[in-house]
């Protein structure tokens, strides 16, 4: 596997489309705030607000709006152009076509040059606990259903040529993260701090904030230690095309 981020010698405009708030620090944030601080664009489309992920004591509407907050401050950590919500129901996400017009739309409108999303064939963690979340998985698989073949394809959603004057449009790259197929890996160890930083933000979801870093800071690479860790992000890579 090889580190191929640097080939972008030239600015890009990448568009992350995941499930849920916190979703992009979580899977990727290191490789995102890599690609900000070397000046390309991030935008961010979230398809729910996540507000069934909190306890009985606040109502799913106080916690959309608190993980909106939250997802705006830690974007700015780092270093994201901009957030849409979509707001459909957490929990409760499927790939389907109304989802998938929605986000051909949002590719039309932003022509991005990259595309992130997530692994829908991703069911298990590496460790064999847990089953994946289905909003993670239904997110995968609506975004790469609308990036091939709808978004660039007139004959898809043509509503959105007709009305509303969006021609179609092709990303040239699709990373795919939280992944059990990688085919790329990032050395993120310099930029892991300001993922936690990122990821401090969701107060909703981190829970105690001590234990929260030290099981971040655990998440090292097998032949790296405590004392001297080293960091990774992988992700399956898709070129349609070059330039």
């Amino acid at each position: 596997m090889n580190d191929i981020s640097l080939d972008w010698d030239i600015h890009q405009k990448i568009l992350v489309i995941l499930a849920h708030p916190d979703d992009p620090e979580f899977f990727c944030g290191a490789t995102l705030a890599r690609w900000a601080h070397s000046g390309h664009e991030i935008h961010y489309l979230l398809l729910t607000c996540g507000e069934k992920g909190g306890s009985f004591d606040i109502t799913p509407t106080e916690l959309c709006a608190t993980r909106n907050l939250e997802q705006q401050n830690a974007a700015r950590i780092i270093g994201v152009s901009s957030i849409t919500f979509l707001n459909h129901p957490d929990g409760y996400l499927v790939p389907s076509l109304e989802i998938r017009r929605e986000i051909v739309r949002v590719i039309r409108q932003q022509k991005p040059d990259v595309v992130v999303t997530c692994d829908p064939s991703f069911l298990f963690p590496s460790t064999g606990y847990g089953i994946n979340h289905p909003d993670h998985r239904a997110a995968g698989q609506v975004v790469l259903d609308s990036i091939f073949p709808a978004a660039g394809n007139v004959h898809y959603f043509p509503e959105l040529v007709h009305d509303e004057g969006l021609s179609p449009f092709s990303p040239r790259e699709v990373w795919i993260s939280l992944t059990g197929n990688p085919n790329v890996t990032i050395d993120v160890t310099n930029l892991f701090e300001m993922k936690i930083k990122a990821l401090l933000e969701h107060r909703s979801q981190v829970g105690d904030s001590e234990k929260f870093q030290n099981r971040m800071r655990s998440r090292h690479t097998d032949d790296s230690t405590d004392e001297f860790p080293r960091y990774e992000e992988k992700f399956h890579v898709i070129k349609f095309r070059t330039k």
